[in-house]
Parts: structure tokens; sequence; C-alpha cells
């Protein structure tokens, strides 16, 4: 049975969650700047707060936990079936409302629209820490929260952000060069996904859709363990290998790394040398989502390559 049979008819109508977190599940009201202007600079800024100017759609939808696996020792990735009508770009991101938890989340998404397509489910894959709604996501009964996250869990979630990669079939072809630091790799994974199921439409149309360039993924983390979604990006690599490459990087790793891993992995952080050998200032598209020094270091090293300030993507989460 599809997951879009868990969303009745009566669930496009308007869908109260819990009084804690005050809103509805219909068309929302952005918030005023007046009211950012009011908050406390000294403070971190919670998530809508720090995404108050990018955009967001109106709709809040309803939404339904369906699976939950740990995809390392601190992420667990939820996979969750979605209302009819929810849409999204490769890259974006969701608010994430939890009945009884005041505060609001925002997690990229770690899959691809085709995924939602097919199966009308979508997937985050989120890291452990103590904000409210990862520790949701990651603990078990606790007083501190009203509940746990498990499968059949409801929730509401939000699409927003300017961070992502929706080719229309008749754009030129650019090349890709995404670059992502520990959890930063969910909206760049969503992408890499995005452009491996482009390369596929085309190959079925005999090369009449989507003129899909190049795509090369950095991607860095302390070890192996935390390097997600690694087996899969290899695989895509492996079924496109003149049009996807990757290079991992772990830079704390102290066992050896695993032998089916080692062509693909090395020690250390990204190089200045690595990066400019996939950068053509004239074809080259970049995103860039991780720590912010990495993002920074990175952003500086791609325009001293004479890659233009308009071709550098990236996704703050600080």
């Amino acid at each position: 049975m599809s997951v879009r049979c868990l969303f009745s008819p009566a669930a496009r109508s308007v869908v109260q969650l819990s009084p804690a977190a005050g809103l509805l599940c219909g068309r929302l009201p952005a918030r005023s700047s007046a009211t950012r202007r009011s908050m406390s600079s000294v403070r971190q800024m919670d998530h809508l707060e720090r995404t108050l100017s990018n955009f967001r759609q109106n709709a809040l939808y309803p939404a339904q936990v369906c699976g939950i696996v740990d995809e390392s020792e601190t992420v667990k990735r939820l996979r969750i079936a979605v209302h009819p009508d929810f849409s999204f770009k490769a890259g974006q991101w969701v608010d994430f409302f939890i009945p009884g938890v005041e505060t609001v989340g925002g997690f990229s998404m770690c899959s691809s629209p085709g995924l939602l397509q097919r199966e009308g489910v979508v997937e985050l894959a989120v890291k452990y820490t103590k904000h409210p709604p990862a520790h949701w996501i990651h603990s078990a009964v606790c007083c501190l929260l009203p509940s746990q996250c498990t499968v059949g869990s409801r929730v509401a979630m939000r699409v927003g952000g300017d961070f992502f990669f929706n080719p229309a079939p008749s754009d030129p072809s650019v090349d890709l060069l995404l670059v992502a630091g520990g959890v930063g790799i969910n909206p760049l994974y969503s992408i890499l996904l995005h452009t491996s199921g482009l390369l596929h439409l085309n190959h079925a149309s005999g090369g009449r859709d989507y003129k899909i360039g190049s795509a090369h993924l950095f991607y860095s983390a302390k070890n192996t363990q935390e390097l997600l979604f690694k087996s899969s990006i290899i695989e895509a690599c492996r079924e496109f290998p003149d049009k996807l490459s990757c290079d991992l990087h772990v830079t704390q790793q102290s066992a050896d790394v695993e032998s089916h891993l080692q062509p693909f992995v090395s020690r250390g952080r990204i190089t200045e040398e690595e990066l400019r050998s996939h950068v053509d200032p004239q074809r080259t598209l970049c995103y860039l989502c991780g720590p912010r020094p990495m993002i920074e270091a990175i952003s500086s090293s791609l325009l001293d390559f004479g890659l233009p300030k308009t071709r550098i993507l990236f996704e703050k989460w600080w």
C-alpha cells in the first residue's frame, strides 16, 4: 500500500497541533522583522530567526514517521510519510513541528524529490544534540519531553530554503562542485541523488531531457563511521563514472580505513590543490554546507581560483 494512503481526504483540511505548538496545519503568516529585532542579539538565534529572510512555503503539512534507523552512532535517519501535496527542491530544509515541543526544528532533507514522487516519503538525518527537536528524535521516554519519536509519531512540516538545485530540461549544463562537512552532507546528498535521478531520466529519453554535466563531491568527517551515506555515494559514482565522482576525507581516523573504502578516502582536510582541479570559472556551480570555518575558508579559495561569487552557494546552519 502506498504511504500516501496514510492521509485521508480529511487530512487536506486544517489540523490542530497541540496547544504547546500553538500552530495550525494550513497557511501561516511569516514572522515580522520587528519580532526579530526585538530578540536578544546575545543568545544564539533559533531556526526560525536564523532563516527569517529565507524563502519558505506558506503551507504546513501533516506528516507521520514511518521508519527510524541509526545512520551512525550519533545520527538517526527518519523516513517520513508526507501529505500528497507536499513538494520540495533538492537541497531545501523543513520547519519541523513536534506536538508538545515548543521549539521548531530545522532540518535539511537528505532524500531526493524522486523518492517523494515514487513513494510519498522524505528522509531526514538528524545528529544528536540537546536542542529539543533533535533530542526528541534521539531520546527514549524522558521526563523533559512529552513523548519520544517512534514509528507512527505525527508531526508537521513546512518547506523552506534558497539553497537548492532544480534545473529545467532546457537549462544549459553545469558542472557541480559539492563540498560538505559533517552533517552538512544532508542537502548535498539530496542534490547528488537528484543529479543521479536526472541522469537516469536523460538516459531513458536518449539524451533529450536534462543537459547534465558532471558532479564532484568533497566530503569531510571525523572518521569513516561519521561519513554518512558513504555506501550510496560510492554506488552512485560507480553507476555513472563519467559523470559522478567523490573524494571522502577523514580528519581524526585512528583505525585503518576499510579496504572497500580506501580508493575513495583520504586522511586530512580537503586541500586547495584538490579543489582547484575541479573548478572551471565558466562551468562550475558550487554548493557548500558545513561548519562555518570550513565554509569561509573554502569560499575564499574558490574566489581566488576565479569562481564568481554568484556561482558559490552555501547553506548556513550557524
